[in-house]
């Protein structure tokens, strides 16, 4: 019944802002294509629920490198990011594409953030447990550090996420992440956990 009603949701909200913010989608898109020859959407292979595999989307933010793409490079990577690129990430605005992978249904609004098949490679039992829903857009751990929180942090938020999840608390998880996006992350820090051996 909840996976209903989440999906339902998802359905809804999804295509609500992506009506709703389709000129700033479009304008977004107009200025990467004229600033960055290349495509206009950043993919790549991620791990949804369940194991399954799909293509995330994002706004492009960086100049093309192939090399680059396949390597992992993280230096490498913010010296290719653009000044618009830097502008669109800091603003999450490069994140809106996966509105179409929510309305696909690849990914909920809600829920852990998807991640790359050498990490999922990685996983003990008790991590993988973080696949046993849909990945989301934003999620706890998003709302509650991010950035300033270690892995073993935010894999227990993810699973705080996978046995508490509630149609209510996402819409919870939703407004604070707007909240985050209008006034810095670092007002939203960390409070300290105690780390689960699994």
């Amino acid at each position: 019944m909840l996976l209903n009603l989440k999906r339902s949701a998802d359905i809804i909200v999804s295509s609500f802002f992506l009506l709703v913010l389709s000129p700033l989608l479009l304008i977004t898109g107009v200025i990467i294509k004229v600033t960055m020859p290349g495509p206009l959407f950043f993919r790549q292979r991620r791990v949804g629920m369940h194991q399954k595999l799909f293509d995330i989307l994002k706004f492009r933010s960086m100049k093309v490198d192939r090399s680059a793409e396949e390597s992992f490079d993280f230096d490498k990577d913010e010296e290719r990011i653009t000044s618009f690129g830097r502008l669109i990430r800091r603003l999450k605005i490069d994140e809106l594409p996966q509105l179409l992978n929510v309305l696909k249904g690849d990914m909920s609004l809600v829920g852990p953030r998807p991640t790359i098949e050498q990490q999922v490679e990685e996983y003990d039992a008790y991590q993988r447990r973080r696949l046993d829903v849909k990945p989301g857009m934003t999620g706890l751990a998003q709302v509650n550090g991010n950035t300033y929180l270690t892995w073993e942090e935010r894999i227990e938020y993810d699973i705080e996420y996978v046995d508490t999840h509630s149609l209510k608390q996402d819409v919870g998880i939703i407004l604070k992440t707007i909240l985050i996006v209008l006034f810095g992350e670092g007002n939203f820090k960390k409070t300290e956990r105690k780390i689960s051996k699994g």
